[in-house]
Order: C-alpha cells, then sequence, then structure tokens
C-alpha cells in the first residue's frame, strides 16, 4: 500500500462513526477489564455502590468509611439512581457503569446541533479527558452530557425536559445548575423556570419515599456541611481546585484572601454577553455561549479536578469549530496549547518532571482554558455572530 493509500484509509478510518463508536467502547471495556483481572480497588465507583447501601441502611452518607477511602459529594438523590446497579453482582454493575459514563456523553455529542464534521472533531478532541474520566469511574462526563442536552432541549422548545435536567444535575452534584444559562435562550422563560421549580422539588422529595423524610432531610443538612468542608480542604490540595481560582490561590500562596473576589468578576464577565439582546438569534452565538457555559463552570470551582476537564474541554472543542468567522493562527496556537497541557500533561507521554513540579502544583492545568475562555468573552461582546452579514463583510 503506497503512502498516499494509507493515509487515506487513516483519514477514512477517523471520520467513520463505526470506527469512532468502536474506539470509545475499547475505552470503556479496557479499564474495567484492567481492574477487574488485577484486582485494583476502584475508589470512585465503591463509592457510588456503597451509597446506596448505606442510604439503604440508614447510615451516614458523608462520612469516609474504610471501604470506600474518600469522601461522598453527591445528593442524597444519588444512591438512589445508583440503586439498580447496587443490587446487581458487583463487577456487572461496575461494567454498566464504565458503559453509562463512556456512551451518555458520547451520545449528548451526537445528538446535538453540531455537524457531523464538528461532532466527529469533538469526540476524538475530549477523548483523552473521557479516559482519564473512564479509569477512575468518574461522573464527570455525565455532567458534560447534562448540560450539553439541556441545550439542546432549550434550543427545541421542550421546557420541561430541560428544567428535569438541571433540577437532576444540581440535586445530585450542584453543576447542573447552569442550564439556567439557557433560559434566556427560551420562548418560554416562565414555563421553563416553573418545570424547573417544579422538577427540583420532585427530585428533592424522591428519595425520601424510599429512604424515609427525616433521614433524608438529615443527610441533605450533611450534606451542606460536607461540601463546605470539602472546599476549605481543596484550596492548596494538589489535585484538586484545578482551576483558575486555584490558579491564583497557589501561585500567589495567599489563603486569607476570599475567592468572591475573583468570582464576582468572573460572573460579571460571563453575564455580559447576555446583554447583547440583538445576538440571540444567532444560533453561532448561543452555542459560544454554551461553550462559555462549559469552561466556566470548571474554571470558578475550587471542587475542579483534572477529571472535570472533560467538560471545559468540551466547550474548547465547541468554541473551536461553531465560530462564524475564519479561525487564525492564534486560535490554532491555543487549540495546541490546551491539547498539549490540559489533555496531555497528566499523561506518560509527557515530561514528568514539568507535570510534577510545575503544572500539577500551580494547577496550570486550567491555564489554556482559562485564556480560552476569556478570549470566549470578548468575541462573546465584542463580534457579529451573523454568519451571512460576515461572509457579505469579507466579499466586499
Amino acid at each position: 500500500m503506497c503512502k498516499k493509500d494509507t493515509l487515506n484509509y487513516i483519514k477514512h478510518l477517523l471520520t467513520d462513526f463505526r470506527f469512532l463508536f468502536t474506539v470509545w467502547l475499547v475505552m470503556a471495556i479496557v479499564p474495567w477489564l484492567r481492574i477487574w483481572l488485577q484486582d485494583k480497588f476502584d475508589l470512585d465507583y465503591s463509592i457510588f455502590y456503597h451509597s446506596f447501601w448505606h442510604a439503604w441502611q440508614q447510615m451516614p452518607l458523608y462520612i469516609i468509611y474504610p471501604e470506600d477511602g474518600n469522601y461522598f459529594l453527591y445528593g442524597p438523590l444519588f444512591p438512589l439512581l445508583m440503586a439498580p446497579l447496587a443490587i446487581l453482582p458487583y463487577q456487572l454493575g461496575r461494567l454498566l457503569w464504565m458503559l453509562i459514563i463512556t456512551f451518555v456523553p458520547y451520545w449528548s455529542v451526537r445528538k446535538s446541533l453540531l455537524s457531523t464534521r464538528q461532532q466527529l472533531f469533538m469526540l476524538w478532541f475530549i477523548a483523552v479527558e473521557a479516559y482519564t474520566c473512564i479509569l477512575d469511574s468518574e461522573s464527570n462526563s455525565l455532567i458534560l452530557a447534562c448540560v450539553m442536552f439541556t441545550y439542546l432541549l432549550t434550543e427545541k422548545e421542550k421546557d420541561c425536559w430541560a428544567g428535569f435536567l438541571i433540577a437532576l444535575g444540581t440535586v445530585t452534584k450542584i453543576y447542573g445548575i447552569v442550564g439556567l444559562a439557557f433560559l434566556p435562550f427560551s420562548r418560554y422563560r416562565l414555563k421553563f423556570l416553573g418545570w424547573t421549580a417544579a422538577w427540583t422539588v420532585i427530585l428533592l422529595v424522591v428519595p425520601m419515599l424510599t429512604f424515609g423524610p427525616e433521614y433524608v432531610i438529615r443527610e441533605y443538612h450533611e450534606w451542606y456541611n460536607v461540601l463546605v468542608h470539602k472546599n476549605n480542604l481543596n484550596q492548596f490540595a494538589s489535585g484538586q481546585n484545578i482551576s483558575l481560582l486555584g490558579i491564583v490561590r497557589k501561585v500567589s500562596g495567599c489563603a486569607t484572601y476570599s475567592d468572591l473576589w475573583l468570582l464576582i468578576p468572573g460572573l460579571i464577565v460571563f453575564a455580559l454577553p447576555y446583554l447583547r439582546f440583538n445576538q440571540y438569534k444567532h444560533q453561532a452565538f448561543r452555542m459560544a455561549v454554551l461553550s462559555s457555559v462549559l469552561m466556566f463552570v470548571v474554571l470558578f470551582s475550587t471542587g475542579s479536578e483534572s477529571y472535570g476537564y472533560i467538560i471545559a474541554m468540551g466547550g474548547v472543542a465547541i468554541w473551536y469549530t461553531t465560530v462564524p468567522w475564519h479561525l487564525n493562527r492564534f486560535d490554532i496556537a491555543l487549540m495546541i496549547f490546551a491539547f498539549i497541557i490540559t489533555s496531555m500533561s497528566p499523561s506518560d507521554l509527557f515530561p514528568t518532571v514539568v507535570w510534577r513540579e510545575i503544572i500539577k502544583p500551580y494547577s496550570l492545568k486550567a491555564l489554556p482554558v482559562a485564556l480560552i475562555w476569556f478570549k470566549l468573552s470578548y468575541e462573546l461582546c465584542t463580534r457579529n455572530y451573523n454568519i451571512e452579514e460576515y461572509n457579505k463583510t469579507i466579499i466586499s
């Protein structure tokens, strides 16, 4: 086979969704087999699995159990959602969990409003981050899917189900609340808010039907306490606060200031594009807001860890593929920078000493995403997202 034929064959493979699906399937199966056959401890799935049995036995959810080794940080609804897996044989339940955290985000991209080419790029681009999540049975990929589906349902005017996903994401891991960022794009905003509120009440109450009102109310209170406690622990933790907040905190070494000094300006920058009402009608603008949401939720959270960057890098991929103007060399350089520093730096392909001594201690995994988010925020505040008018300007 000549060089040209080889390149064409590789190109064909990379643009074939069947091959891509197979790659993602392998990403799910290999870690499951590796941990099972080597009899290794799967920390996160163990926590999720035991959460149901702890709740079923009316035991506290938010303490560290010896068999888990870390805090459970999800809402009291989450153990109920884990019930179908927890009652299965342990390894079968873990396999299904691996498949869920792999293919729900895959499906969210495939069902999105992105073109076929854009979907291909995004799924390849976030594959490294997805695999990182799968290796440790992390649920952050489901947050990406939750936000992606919330945006899609808002666009399709299915406010009831958009509200359901916002409520579901909020009462399980808080982050789902960012779906409210799409409220201004809904034609029926009161209906959107009404369904979100109704679903929130329903999902707060549902665990009480199984575990009892007194127990669940107590655990909601304990959930708040453990989140506050974990936030304090995260400030200088090496594997936590991998965010813009973390960069400033760890580079400065200062423990006395409040994160609100960064969070409030960040919220203002995030909110400014919403003043451009004349841009709401352009789907490219709304997709850019989706991109901003996915990056913002990671950059401005002290709970952000390496696994969470499947969310942020999803936002980066959407920014790169959906802007209605031609990307320049700086944009391409930012993408390469993000892929190398954010996705590849924790891997064995990156110089270990640089990762261990520079990037990890100062949360610099967040730096490329932060630069892209600031650039995107500037574009959202200044650029015209009407592709037709943009083309007319280029022609003239």
